[in-house]
C-alpha cells in the first residue's frame, strides 16, 4: 500500500517541479483538417432496425419432431 502511494506522490512532485509546461497543440490546424471542403456526398440516415421481423416463442415441442426436422434440413 505504501509503495504505490509513494510512487504516485513522487510522480506528482516531479511533475510540479518541471520548469516549463508542455505546449498545447495548434488548434487552428486541427480545425482546418476537419473542415469539409470537397465533393463529399451526404449520407442519409438508415434505421438499424430496418427489415427487422419480430419472432414470438412457440413453446416446447416434442423432441422427436424437432430432431427429425433438424435432420431433414441437412
Amino acid at each position: 500500500m505504501k509503495i504505490p502511494f509513494l510512487a504516485g506522490a513522487s510522480a506528482l512532485l516531479l511533475g510540479a517541479c518541471a520548469t516549463t509546461p508542455a505546449a498545447l497543440p495548434e488548434t487552428e490546424a486541427l480545425e482546418r483538417a476537419a473542415a469539409q471542403s470537397g465533393p463529399y456526398r451526404a449520407l442519409g440516415y438508415q434505421s438499424p432496425f430496418a427489415g427487422f421481423e419480430p419472432h414470438e416463442p412457440t413453446g416446447p415441442a416434442p423432441w422427436r419432431g424437432v430432431n427429425d426436422a433438424q435432420v431433414g434440413d441437412n
